[in-house]
């Protein structure tokens, strides 16, 4: 983990969500982000439950106030939860929230008879909470084409898998690329600062259509603008946005997720649990990115793969490096990830064509790997320091800025994530199958490749269109 980096991923998504306050935890550990001032429970006796008791302890307690302890969300939602408020937002900074901390310890003794949480810190689920992706991204020439290529498969509309990506939008140009024709959904919205810049993480969504209809061409992929604040969204919220999406669009055969959170517990998110219990009902498969924060610790949802009721509803990927031998620095890593699919420097549709875009880095660069890889890895390379060329080499000229035309290089388990995903609707199409989560379990059953994260075996899903880049060891130092 990086501080420094983390901190600038805060500030972003502070800056987009400007009626919230944040903080990082647990305590000062930049581990997650969450709301301040206010914890969620269950709807109806659970979440009186925790406002009562909450009350309670802080009208005993020394420097709280029971006076801000109070519900605010409906008696009901569609998600099953509540946002109760424990505390005053704008009391204290960033590192912590003393309020919040307290009624979590209030409810240990109730927790501990029911033998399951009942109260949860509100935690951001982002595509990078923690750390930016394992890269931003960089211009790609449309000469090169893409990586994963485009399988020569063709369209079939009454064959075709359904593919809900849920994040953050399209650009308004999209439509311009032929490798999307059967790609539709929700446009990001603004696109450009006031200089006229590519906002970060625009084309994020785009880029992800890209991959999956790349790997899997017979596919109707819907995007939704679901992470349209930087990236984020507030758990409390999340569910119900899932919900609105497979309401208006319909289950679909996939759900690609690129976006999530650790939350330092290994039972999931209490702000998507309903929407899981449905899931399982459903025939839709989960495929979700495992994080880029080179951890073991569970990210959610993708981590609901571990749990005994989610094994075959979930497929939880990390990424593999550009050789595609071994997981990418920054990949999350751990026996709760399923699978591993090339996620480092992958190349797909940024914008349309219609005219070139600049962008702006926003992240600082590291000399060295912040994770401790000694290849030139995407911590590090290519450096954000003066124009980087199509090589990603950088030349003299403005600091820091680039030109987009259509194409970009770009790493992060969210690119991973629909390569798993592209595989397993390839694989349905292929075997005339409509069930994604027997698909999933029969091709990681046929599959026989594997590759080495962090001195373990694991498996790999490669797709046949993917082309494995070189991999330059440094030299120690360097």
């Amino acid at each position: 983990m990086a501080p420094q980096r983390f901190h600038e991923q805060f500030d972003q998504i502070q800056r987009s969500m400007p009626d919230v306050s944040l903080a990082m935890g647990p305590d000062d550990a930049a581990e997650f982000i969450y709301e301040k001032g206010v914890v969620l429970a269950r709807d109806g006796e659970e979440a009186r439950l925790v406002e009562d008791t909450v009350r309670t302890h802080f009208t005993a307690a020394t420097g709280l106030t029971a006076d801000h302890v109070e519900r605010l969300s409906p008696q009901t939602n569609r998600s099953g939860i509540t946002r109760i408020k424990v505390g005053d937002p704008g009391h204290g900074d960033q590192h912590g929230d003393r309020a919040v901390a307290h009624a979590l310890r209030a409810m240990r003794e109730h927790e501990g008879r029911a033998d399951r949480r009942l109260v949860s810190r509100n935690h951001v689920v982002s595509i990078a909470v923690n750390s930016c992706p394992g890269d931003e991204p960089v211009p790609a020439p449309l000469t090169q084409g893409t990586n994963p290529a485009a399988s020569a498969a063709g369209h079939d509309a009454d064959t075709a898998v359904g593919v809900l990506v849920i994040d953050n939008g399209l650009t308004h140009d999209y439509g311009m690329v032929p490798l999307l024709a059967h790609v539709q959904g929700d446009l990001h919205g603004t696109e450009k600062d006031a200089q006229g810049n590519l906002l970060q993480y625009v084309g994020h969504g785009t880029f992800i259509a890209g991959v999956l209809a790349a790997v899997a061409p017979n596919t109707n992929v819907t995007v939704r603008n679901t992470l349209n604040d930087a990236g984020a969204i507030l758990e409390s919220e999340f569910g119900e946005k899932l919900f609105a999406a497979v309401d208006e669009h319909g289950w679909p055969d996939i759900i690609s997720l690129s976006a999530g959170t650790a939350n330092g517990r290994t039972d999931g998110l209490l702000g998507v649990e309903s929407f899981m219990q449905e899931l399982r009902t459903q025939r839709t498969l989960l495929v979700a990115a495992a994080g880029n924060n080179a951890s073991a610790t569970p990210f959610w949802p993708a981590a609901y793969a571990s749990l005994p009721d989610y094994t075959d509803t979930v497929l939880s990927v990390g990424a593999l490096r550009s050789d595609g031998e071994f997981g990418a620095c920054f990949s999350n890593h751990g026996a709760w990830v399923d699978v591993y699919a090339p996620g480092e420097r992958l190349t797909s549709a940024l914008t349309g064509f219609d005219a070139p875009v600049p962008y702006v880095y926003q992240h600082s660069t590291y000399d060295a790997c912040r994770f401790g890889f000694t290849y030139a890895c995407t911590c590090q390379y290519p450096r954000h320091t003066g124009v980087l060329s199509e090589a990603g080499t950088p030349t003299s000229g403005k600091a820091d800025q680039v030109m987009f035309e259509g194409y970009a290089h770009w790493s992060g388990t969210s690119f991973a994530a629909p390569v798993a995903a592209g595989m397993v609707a390839a694989y349905m199409t292929a075997n005339k199958m409509g069930d994604a989560r027997a698909a999933r379990g029969q091709l990681l059953a046929a599959n026989a490749e594997f590759a080495e994260v962090r001195g373990a075996h694991v498996p790999a899903l490669r797709p046949a269109g993917w082309r494995p880049g070189p991999v330059v060891q440094l030299s120690p130092g360097a």
